[in-house]
Formats: C-alpha cells, sequence, structure tokens
C-alpha cells in the first residue's frame, strides 16, 4: 500500500462541492483518503484575473502505481468538466500528486515531489495541517520547515462557508 499526498482546488463553479466528489471519486477509484486538511480560501497566483480557489492536501493510500494513479486523477479532473485551456487559469477541478510514499520520480508525464509544491503556500498551509513532520524527499526538510521558508506570501485563509459568518464569493478580494 502506497503513501500519498495530493493537493484539490477549485475556482470555477460550486468550488466545495467540486472538491467533495472529487474526494468521493477518489474512494471508488481505489484511492482511500485517511486524513484531509479543512478548506482554505487562496488568491490565484499566476495568472491574477480569476477567481479565489478553494484547496486542500488530502492524505490517501492506494495500490496503484503512481503513473496509473496520475491518469485516475486526471479522469477525474475531466468528469468535473477541467478544461485546459490557459495555463494557471480557471479550473473546476484541479488535484495534484505531490508526493508518493517518499519516492522520487522525474519522468515525461509525472515529477514526484511535486516541482513547485515548495513555493506554493496554496499546497503548503493545508500540507501542514495533515502532515507536518512528513520530510520532502529530495529537500530533506519536514513540510513545516519548507512552509516557514517559502518566499510565496500570498493570501491563504481558512474557508468559513458563507452564511456561517464567513466571506461570500462577492466579500472575496479582488485584484
Amino acid at each position: 500500500m502506497h503513501v500519498i499526498y495530493l493537493s484539490l482546488g477549485s475556482n470555477i463553479g460550486d468550488r466545495t462541492e467540486n472538491i467533495e466528489h472529487a474526494l468521493t471519486r477518489l474512494q471508488h477509484a481505489g484511492v482511500k483518503v485517511t486524513k484531509r486538511s479543512t478548506l482554505y480560501l487562496t488568491e490565484p497566483l499566476e495568472l491574477r484575473e480569476q477567481e479565489w480557489f478553494l484547496n486542500c492536501a488530502v492524505e490517501a493510500e492506494t495500490e496503484l502505481p503512481a503513473i496509473e494513479l496520475l491518469h485516475v486523477l486526471q479522469h477525474i479532473e475531466q468528469e468535473a468538466g477541467r478544461q485546459r485551456l490557459v495555463r494557471s487559469g480557471p479550473r473546476t477541478l484541479d488535484i495534484d500528486l505531490l508526493l508518493f510514499d517518499s519516492d522520487i520520480l522525474h519522468g515525461q508525464e509525472l515529477d514526484i515531489p511535486h516541482p513547485r509544491m515548495t513555493i506554493r503556500r496554496f499546497v503548503l498551509v493545508p500540507l501542514n495541517e495533515i502532515a507536518p513532520a512528513f520530510r520532502h524527499p529530495e529537500l530533506h526538510r519536514t513540510i513545516a520547515e519548507l512552509l516557514a521558508e517559502t518566499a510565496d506570501r500570498s493570501n491563504v485563509h481558512r474557508w468559513v462557508k458563507p452564511g456561517a459568518g464567513g466571506p461570500s464569493r462577492k466579500d472575496e478580494p479582488r485584484n
């Protein structure tokens, strides 16, 4: 059984439902979620003129090999209506495979650990919630250390469902 870490995000449509549906689909695809962070409201980084994202991280177990798991994740994204029209553009669902055991894999289709995970607060903050002591296989730093050291200062806030005292979409900061 492999222990994996995923980052999930959405900024189109019902973001919460998109992520919940993806978690259900993961279970049906042989990926058992064992830990899950809370949802975080995160600002877009590269293409700033778009809606803010909801993001979370999960720890899961699977018997799937890494490349097969990648294809399952891509299929779940496509089922959710994901279209790759603009790099870093809006998306109904984004699922990134961050870590696969403590493996280091560099190939045409897949790089593990995820090559940009250490420079993204929207990945590190939720991941730190569920796995602060996990050591990055190449950098030999814990997730907590990587979060403390990242130069990324983008906004990442715990999400409070609208109507429960949290911001609604119209209240989210605009760039």
